[in-house]
């Protein structure tokens, strides 16, 4: 990806290195069901953290160390795409007539509290809607490279979009709609409408890279990192992995196929129409 020569965003906020002063809550146990739950890309967590408040900045006791190199390098490269992704949607938001408002994007290392509640690097990158932040360790592009086997700046990049689809829903007032929804049907049919949901994010983060295609940010290779990265972390191939057979009704993300056609889709696309997942009967 030709990330360089892009604008850095302002809204990167690097809690790395920061202690968290908290108690306790759940034990590993607790801990090693939340990974489970909202494991990989997840949308709204805060139907999982209630049980943690958010702490005011001043209960944060910094200590940064230095940054390496390499480190530096990934900070530039996140900053960079946000800021891309923050173009994309301010222009489709001001065609459709909206204002489109940028999200935080949190760095952070181990564990993070959010608006939504607290989080260990295990769940995975997420987006909290209470306070419109994507959180994100970086420590999960090595996950994503070496044991999903999914490398590649473009693979890192869909994962930052992706997580700014949720943002994108929540501003649609989509998110809003789902956990309605939820909320008045059986855990089966809740976990059907968290799969519409996270595939419509696939969608969306498809439709940003279909406007970096044509801006030639792509290069050789970029579109099938994605893909790679969108297949890795299909729920059929998570609970394969983890457990040896898969739970169809248990999903929450979709398929390692469904995840792919969604991406694509929005792709091939570029249509915020064509990425509606809660009105088609098959996905």
């Amino acid at each position: 990806m030709r990330w360089e020569f892009l604008r850095r965003s302002n809204n990167v906020e690097d809690r790395r290195g920061i202690a968290i002063s908290r108690p306790v809550v759940g034990g590993g146990i607790g801990v090693a069901i939340l990974a489970i739950v909202v494991t990989l890309l997840g949308g709204d967590p805060s139907l999982i953290l209630q049980h943690s408040s958010p702490r005011s900045p001043s209960s944060y006791s910094s200590t940064q160390a230095n940054r390496s190199p390499t480190d530096i390098k990934m900070t530039d490269f996140v900053s960079a795409v946000l800021a891309d992704i923050e173009d994309t949607w301010k222009q489709i938001f001001r065609q459709m007539g909206r204002t489109y408002v940028d999200p935080k994007l949190v760095l952070f290392s181990s564990e993070v509290e959010s608006a939504c509640g607290f989080a260990r690097a295990a769940m995975g990158p997420f987006y909290c809607p209470r306070d419109q932040k994507v959180y994100i360790d970086l420590s999960f592009y090595r996950e994503l490279k070496y044991r999903y086997k999914a490398p590649g700046d473009f693979a890192e990049a869909y994962v930052i979009a992706h997580e700014v689809g949720h943002h994108v829903q929540n501003l649609l007032g989509v998110s809003r709609k789902v956990q309605s929804m939820q909320s008045q049907v059986s855990r089966v049919q809740a976990n059907q409408l968290s799969v519409r949901q996270e595939l419509q994010a696939d969608c969306f983060a498809g439709i940003w890279a279909n406007r970096a295609h044509k801006r030639q940010l792509l290069e050789a290779g970029d579109i099938e990192e994605a893909l790679k990265a969108a297949s890795s972390i299909g729920d059929d191939r998570l609970q394969k992995e983890a457990k040896g057979y898969v739970i169809p009704e248990s999903f929450t993300h979709g398929s390692s196929a469904q995840r792919v056609y969604w991406f694509k889709r929005g792709i091939q696309t570029g249509s915020l129409g064509q990425c509606n997942t809660f009105e088609t009967a098959k996905l």
